[in-house]
């Protein structure tokens, strides 16, 4: 196992870069940041459309969420291979074809985190806005969303740690990432499956769990900052 890794670590952590194209943990890095940036302004909208006031606008956001929230992303990410190409009639990159598909999936998880945000603030304090004369939105802008968005960013950033690992599925449509790397390496190594995909976990585990404790650190500091602002 130490061979490989000595012999393979860079097609691990870049791929074939600077000689070739990015890929490796360099490139599931990437896919994550991506999908889950781009899917936060979805996110965030359907958040908002599920505690309106206006019922219809809740329910057609709710199916929306839990229909794509029942999907499997392997599904999803079929659909964006063979449909996005057919839509925009250009033949579209398995990265961005991943992009997409996370985008849309993440949208739908994410949403659920910032929705029990936003219904976790104190019914008192949108009263007391609506009372004074400021409008829904002014309020749901300046006195509920930044709460709840704060309120929420460990659970934001424990869904960056679930996308990392669900970017392992564009192993399926030939995105350099990660997982795709290392059955290239498998493949060259033909009789050591079992130390090559070891060494795969242990790299997940190791970036996986190292986000997990400074999701636990952002929490604690989260918590501390609610207890010393006055009530």
């Amino acid at each position: 196992m130490l061979d490989i890794l000595q012999q393979y670590w860079p097609m691990l952590l870049v791929g074939q870069y600077p000689n070739g194209p990015l890929g490796g943990l360099a490139m599931t890095l990437i896919l994550a940041v991506c999908g889950l940036s781009l899917s936060f302004p979805l996110a965030v909208l359907l958040a908002v459309a599920r505690t309106s006031p206006y019922r219809w606008v809740a329910r057609i956001s709710g199916y929306t969420v839990n229909m794509i929230r029942g999907m499997p992303l392997l599904m999803l990410i079929f659909w964006a291979y063979f449909v996005l190409p057919k839509v925009t009639g250009h033949s579209i990159s398995g990265f961005w074809t991943l992009v997409c598909a996370l985008v849309v999936y993440e949208s739908a998880y994410l949403s659920e985190v910032i929705r029990a945000g936003i219904e976790a603030i104190p019914k008192g304090q949108i009263e007391a806005s609506r009372s004074l004369g400021v409008g829904y939105w002014t309020t749901l802008r300046k006195v509920i969303l930044p709460q709840a968005l704060f309120n929420v960013l460990p659970g934001m950033t424990s869904q960056f740690v679930s996308t990392i690992k669900e970017t392992s599925l564009g192993y399926v449509i030939s995105v350099n990432e990660l997982t795709f790397a290392a059955n290239q390496i498998n493949n060259m190594v033909l009789t050591q499956p079992l130390q090559v995909f070891g060494i795969l976990a242990i790299m997940y585990f190791i970036v996986c769990f190292s986000l997990s404790r400074a999701v636990g650190w952002l929490d604690r500091k989260i918590r501390r900052v609610r207890q010393m602002s006055p009530a």
